[in-house]
Order: C-alpha cells, then structure tokens, then sequence
C-alpha cells in the first residue's frame, strides 16, 4: 500500500558501525514471537446444506469429502450461520436461499461443533434476507404494539438461544440483526432518511440482548453489524447516536462488512477499524467478506464481481489475487491497536452454481416483494471452483503467521533506552537518551519508541534475523514525526536480494502505517530497521511494528 523506492541513501553501515562503535547495549529479548493461534478464521456456510441436497459435491486433492471437513483441514475454526425466523409462505413453500429456519442452522452447528468450531449465529430477526435496504418483520410479529414487539423480540432470543442449548449447542458469538445501518424491524426500529432519533432501535436492541442474557448462552460475545466498512462517517453516525439513546447498551463487538470493490479503499478499513475500536471501546471483527477468483461465470447467470471491480479493489480475480486481498486483510485486523482486531468470516465459500442454487424460490421472490429472477451471482467468490474443487487460495484460511518481532510495540521493558528485541545504534558522542520509550500517547498499548535530540543526530533501531524459512516477507510500522529530517526509512536488507527501503513522511497529527512488501528472502537471513538523519528538535514516534511471512 505504500511507496516502495531503491534505496537512496543506504544504512549499510549502521550495523558495522554499531559493532564498531559500541553503540548498542541490549536487555534480553523475550523468548518467542507474538502468535494469532486466537485469531478468528471463519467461514459463513449457511447455504451448505442447500447446495448439498441440489447435488453440490466439494473435493480437496481430488478426492471427495466433507466441505465443512475441508475448510476446517484448511485453517477455519468459525463458522457463521444465519438465521430466519419462519422463512415459509402459509402454504409451507420455502422462501429458499438456504432456508435458514431452526433446524437447518442447528444442523449446521452440529457439524461445526463436532470438528471444534466456533459457532456464530446470525439472528436475521426476519423471516427471509435482511440488508440495509430491508428490515422486513416477521410475519407473526406484524401489528403488535411496540411493547408487545419487545416483550416478543426477547421471548424469542431467549427461547431459541435455550433451544439451541438442549441440543448441546451454546454459542461463542450472537449477532444481533444483520447489517442494520437502518435499524431492525422496520418501521418500529427504523433509523436514517433524516431520523437521528434512535430511543426506539435502542430499545429493541436492549429487549434482544436482555433475552441472550438472558438464556444459557448469556456468556456469549454480542455482536452488533454495519455494512461499507471503510465508511468512518456511517459508523460515527450510527454508533454516536445508538450510545446517546442507551449509553449502557450491552454489547461487545463492532461487526463490519467490507468487500473492496464496494465498500471502501482498505486504508479507510484501517482507519475506521483502529477509530471504532478506541473511540467505542470495542472489539471489531469483519463478519462478511469475499473476493473472486475468476471473471468466468459459472451458471451463466451474471456475476456481481465483474472485470471492473479487480481495477477498483486493486487484485487480480485469480486464486493468487484472492489469497493476496485476504492476506492484506487480515494484516490490517491484526494491526488494530490493543489486539482489539479479531479476525473475518468469509462469506458463503461453498455457493457453487448447482442447478437451484439461488438465493430464493418464487415464494422467498413474493413474500420480499421483489421482481428479480434469482439466481447465483457468486459462484465466483466462493473457495471452491465451479466443480467442487477446493482452490490453492483457500489456505487464506491458515492461522496467520507470527510476527517475528519479540516487543513489536515497545511494551516489554518500561522506561527504557534499550528496548528488548531490538538493537539500538547511535554513533560515538549522541546521548543515548535520544532513543527511548514514552507513555503518552502510544498507538498501541501504554508505550512507544521516540527519537529526538536537541542537537542534530543520526541513529536507528533495527533487528537481524538468522535461520528463516526462506519466502516474501513484510516489515511495516506505525509512524508519526514532524517529517523534516534529511533520512528517515524504514529498510530491508541483507536477504539475498537489493536493500529495500520506504520512507517515512506523515504528518504530526496522526499515526501512520509505513510498509515494505515482497522481501524475498533467499538466505535465511534478514535485517530489518528504522534509520533516520535527523536536525536538532526533528522527532519520530513508532509503535507496532511487525515482520512476518506472507506466503
């Protein structure tokens, strides 16, 4: 995402200088690198079963299997299951799109749970789909007064939620709605087109969460879920005025959608996920997300991923490009300060172009009052390719790969001029003061690395890295400085190919990330490090930084 140029001027030097000069004194580094064994890899697999019974069949190395197997032999360790309240029109007809009553989600859960899945359940609070564009009551609960639609929306979160429980299924997460930018339960809990007043959706969300609270799952993380997760001004607006109707309301999660070619450039993903979760004091955590692996279509009916939107997102619609979109995804979750990024769900990976495999029947098309023939137009975001078999992106799912630095964020030691994991260098007659960690206003955790001198100085901090699996390699940071010094770069080196440095200049109002991508490292070898030529008074802050394999 940021600029990467030839080195210009180098810091070849810095680590000879260092050894010559004796400038780097060191504590001891921690024992081992900071581990994602925790981090959330899910996969939402409600339409499973409907692909399943139209005939679907997945295999991984040619053979035959389980889908739900499989993407858990890959790496996912959550699913994501939705569900509708009554999704049958008076004559039994199914409204389809995986016909998400009770049974079926409970089914599915059964099958997570047994392979030692999370489960997440995804309370629609409808009888069909809902979105921003549509909140749709259920059937039965039409014409109730707002305080029988409470009393109703809490019986049945907790009802079901106890239901869940008497067939051994407690689950880890409850999302509360489904991308309700607009509210749930139109018109009673409606939101937007002018009203700010949201007392009414406050209380609905209040009667739903009291009811999880409720129930045998009441330890369970609740989950409330926007869409555009790259829009900040949406998420301002929505949970600005949600926390002044109820500043007490009960939940844990900021839930996100955030598909690149709709919803956003993934630096406004960056930025909203790191102002929510400090601004909110919340957990965030992106329930919905896909990209393609193809342009070609494999129903014949139209695809909503098409050529245009590989320009927009910036990936190619291949297995590497979808692998790359999730793997810089999931660096920027990992980069939300204080650990509060959780992780992602992808979105339906096993919706493969059977025949029937559409979003709904002509009661589903009926009952939402809608006009469109459905079908699949996502049969080329899914894992799988059109026959079932399992594609080389799908180790997207893999628990990601550690960050090699042991005190990425300066916390390890206190105060310190010679912070652990890291090597310091200034040259002979620079205070070694001029290097230290600070309290006030960290980026991540209570601490951050500052440079400053009141005379003009040279210096940087850096880590060399011996016995690595040779692959691509990442080394980012977060920076904020005044921008005026005559060197400051973060580089690479020393890896088997050229030195590789990106500079750092941002302003000194925020923190900024600074990344060099694609160091190839053939040896086993890598240094890493932050250099900077620098006047008297120039200064720089770093916190979070992180090396770690890409492949």
């Amino acid at each position: 995402m940021m600029l990467r140029k030839r080195l210009q001027k180098t810091a070849t030097a810095v680590l000879a200088a260092a050894i010559l000069l004796g400038g780097s004194v060191n504590a001891p580094a921690p024992a081992s690198a900071e581990e994602y064994d925790d981090f959330i890899r899910g996969v939402d697999v409600s339409m499973l079963s409907m692909v399943e019974d139209l005939g679907g069949q997945f295999y991984s190395d040619n053979v035959e299997g389980d889908a739900l197997e499989i993407l858990h032999d890959n790496g996912a360790n959550y699913v994501r299951l939705k569900l509708w309240v009554d999704p049958y029109d008076a004559n039994g007809n199914p409204y389809g799109g995986g016909t998400n009553d009770f049974e079926t989600t409970l089914a599915l859960a059964k099958r997570a749970d047994a392979l030692g899945m999370g489960i997440l359940i995804n309370f629609h609070l409808s009888d069909w789909w809902t979105d921003p564009a549509k909140q749709i009551k259920p059937k039965a609960w039409v014409g109730l007064s707002f305080s029988s639609l409470k009393t109703t929306l809490y019986n049945y979160m907790k009802n079901t939620l106890d239901d869940f429980a008497d067939e051994g299924i407690i689950p880890d997460m409850i999302q509360v709605g489904n991308e309700i930018p607009t509210g749930i339960l139109h018109t009673d809990g409606k939101v937007g087109d002018g009203n700010d007043d949201f007392s009414d959706l406050a209380e609905l969300l209040g009667s739903a969460i009291d009811g999880v609270r409720d129930s045998a799952a009441s330890n369970a993380k609740i989950i409330l879920h926007l869409d555009h997760g790259g829009d900040n001004g949406l998420y301002l607006w929505w949970f600005g005025n949600l926390l002044a109707a109820d500043a007490t309301l009960d939940f844990d999660i900021i839930g996100l959608s955030f598909y690149p070619m709709w919803h956003g450039t993934m630096s406004d993903l960056q930025y909203n996920l790191n102002d929510i979760s400090k601004r909110y004091d919340k957990d965030v955590l992106i329930v919905e997300t896909a990209y393609a692996y193809t342009l070609d279509d494999g129903d014949g009916a139209g695809n909503v991923f098409i050529s245009g939107d590989e320009n927009i997102a910036g990936y190619p619609a291949t297995p590497q490009g979808q692998f790359d979109f999730m793997n810089d995804l999931e660096s920027i979750i990992l980069n939300v300060p204080d650990s509060r990024g959780l992780g992602y769900f992808y979105w339906e990976p096993t919706w493969l172009p059977v025949e029937d495999a559409v979003w709904g029947t002509a009661a589903g098309v009926a009952y939402a009052n809608d006009s469109v023939t459905p079908t699949n137009t996502w049969d080329n975001l899914t894992l799988f390719d059109f026959d079932g078999n399992a594609l080389s992106s799908m180790n997207l799912l893999n628990e990601p790969t550690p960050n090699l630095l042991t005190n990425p964020s300066f916390e390890a030691d206190g105060y310190t001029n010679t912070p652990s994991g890291w090597n310091v260098w200034l040259p002979s007659g620079v205070s070694a003061t001029t290097v230290k960690t600070e309290s006030s206003y960290a980026f991540d955790g209570d601490y951050k690395l500052t440079f400053w001198n009141s005379s003009s100085y040279s210096g940087s901090i850096y880590k060399t890295f011996t016995g690595l699996e040779n692959g691509t390699y990442s080394f980012s940071v977060w920076a904020m400085t005044n921008g005026d010094q005559t060197t400051l770069q973060l580089y690479a080196k020393n890896y088997g190919g050229a030195e590789l440095n990106t500079t750092i200049g941002t302003s000194d109002i925020n923190w900024n990330l600074f990344t060099i991508d694609n160091i190839v490292v053939t040896n086993g070898t890598c240094e890493i490090g932050i250099y900077t030529v620098a006047g008297a008074n120039d200064w720089l802050n770093l916190d979070k930084a992180m090396f770690r394999k890409v492949e």
